[in-house]
């Protein structure tokens, strides 16, 4: 499912997927000047429609670079949250983090029909 829904992101924006086995080579993957978002239980819980908004804000910034993070089993470090220019809920359940990516490109995926008015989204 996350790569069917990151085929479909592909469609609007280049997209590159990186993971990781440590936490320091995840703080070296961040590209530079990306606008950071974490996902944190305790982030921003958004409806699609404010998430598409903010996925537009945040593509205007710098060289339009988002890097979304999430977590593996003992979450994202405490001070790349801290350092993150966003942090994101999914949700206020606990997602094993290969169903945070199927969910994450989903949103994504519908955050870019939302924005082109495209009928996959219903939220119009």
């Amino acid at each position: 499912m996350a790569d069917e829904y990151l085929g479909r992101v592909r469609r609007y924006v280049r997209v590159d997927e990186v993971e990781v086995a440590s936490d320091a080579a995840l703080a070296r993957a961040l590209p530079k000047g990306a606008t950071v978002v974490a996902l944190d239980p305790q982030g921003d819980a958004l409806t699609s429609t404010a998430f598409a908004k903010k996925v537009e804000s945040w593509g205007r910034r710098g060289k339009g670079d988002v890097a979304f993070v999430i977590g593996g089993a003992e979450g994202i470090p405490a001070a790349l949250v801290r350092s993150a220019n966003a942090r994101l809920s999914l949700s206020s359940l606990t997602f094993p983090h290969r169903l945070a990516r199927v969910v994450l490109f989903e949103q994504i995926y519908r955050a870019f029909t939302i924005l082109r008015g495209e009928p996959y989204a219903r939220e119009n």
